[in-house]
């Protein structure tokens, strides 16, 4: 069974961008060889850390973005892990949250088309009465 993953590593700051190309193409190759599809490949740039990780203060964010089973998943973590380059990565799930956004957009075009409806249909008959009389102001004179 398919499922959709993002995967972001963090690559060493001083990695040229040559490496980080050999680099990304070859998790790719991995995936694709094991019966996944890569969606997407962003390049985030170089950023800085929230915390010092082996001694770098800053490095270079990659996001994948895979669809693929288990086993691709296990097997591109476990050469995240091994890779010299990479100081840090997470590999999140991410079909489950596509489920729940679409359901609280259906929701929301529900209750969007409820509320449109209601706007669009003649005012009551009440309010539609002409106003009564306002009565007349009165000014307390001092005698």
């Amino acid at each position: 069974m398919s499922r959709l993953y993002e995967v972001m590593f963090i690559v060493r700051p001083d990695a040229a961008d040559e490496d980080v190309d050999k680099l990304i193409d070859g998790f790719t190759a991995n995936v694709t060889a094991g019966g996944g599809v890569v969606k997407s490949v962003e390049k985030m740039g170089r950023r800085k850390l929230a915390y010092l990780v082996r001694k770098f203060n800053d490095g270079n964010y990659i996001l994948l973005t895979i669809e693929a089973g288990g086993p691709v998943v296990l097997e591109l973590e476990r050469r995240l892990r091994v890779s010299e380059p990479v100081i840090k990565f997470i590999t999140v799930r991410i079909d489950e949250e596509e489920k729940r956004v679409a359901k609280v957009k259906a929701k929301r075009g529900v209750r969007r088309t409820a509320t449109e409806a209601a706007a669009a249909a003649p005012a009551p008959a009440a309010a539609s009465a002409e106003p009564a009389a306002e009565p007349a102001e009165t000014t307390a004179a001092s005698a």
